[in-house]
């Protein structure tokens, strides 16, 4: 049967989503992989050369994805937080009491910090070395992750002096730097320790 212009137009449709999809698919792969690197070589040490070599593609082939090493540095902590953000916003949706629903993002945020291929490694790695610019710029992704903590915050019923702000410092403090005292093998879980967290940020906090 002759092919109509209508069929012929859906094929070509569905080839460019295809198309689409595939490039998005290997976007994700090199942020993954790039990630992987930046935390074990660092962000001054990893060259583009070594990216290529990473995700398996040519040093032009490169740059159809990305446009350079700063940008993909401030790409893969800008899709990791959002990534973060998403999965822990997905966490709290089911529950309505403001002490259960930052319990759960505080163990769900540190399933992610703990993940051993979680791609906010390189968050955590040698931050204060890089271009000033970059860093900039990832502290604006940072703070605009942050507010999610802070929204949960807020609906506590803290003590009036307690300040809100320094609570959340303290407490993302203690969740982020989880891969330095966290032991994989040790009496408590995870989930356990992000429970007990809360349960001393909770004494005497309340009103």
């Amino acid at each position: 049967m002759p092919a109509t212009k209508q069929n012929l137009n859906t094929q070509n449709s569905q080839k460019g989503t295809s198309r689409r999809e595939k490039s998005n698919q290997k976007q994700i792969d090199i942020l993954k992989k790039s990630a992987n690197l930046f935390a074990s070589d660092g962000y001054h040490a990893t060259s583009m050369r070594k990216i290529a070599e990473c995700v398996g593609l040519s040093g032009g082939s490169l740059y159809y994805y990305i446009e350079s090493k700063e940008k993909l540095f401030v790409q893969i902590n800008v899709y990791a937080l959002s990534s973060a953000k998403e999965r822990i916003e997905i966490a709290i949706s089911e529950f309505d009491d403001p002490w259960s629903r930052l319990e759960v993002a505080c163990v769900e945020l540190l399933k992610i910090q703990l993940d051993p291929d979680s791609i906010t490694m390189p968050l955590m790695k040698d931050f204060h070395t890089i271009p000033n610019e970059l860093r900039q710029k990832i502290i604006k992704s940072r703070d605009e992750f942050e507010v999610i903590f802070s929204n949960l915050i807020n609906e506590l019923n803290l003590s009036d002096n307690i300040d809100k702000n320094i609570y959340r410092i303290f407490l993302l403090t203690i969740l982020n730097s989880a891969s330095n005292w966290f032991k994989y093998n040790g009496r408590l879980s995870i989930e356990e320790i992000g429970k007990q967290v809360l349960e001393i940020f909770r004494f005497k906090c309340e009103t």
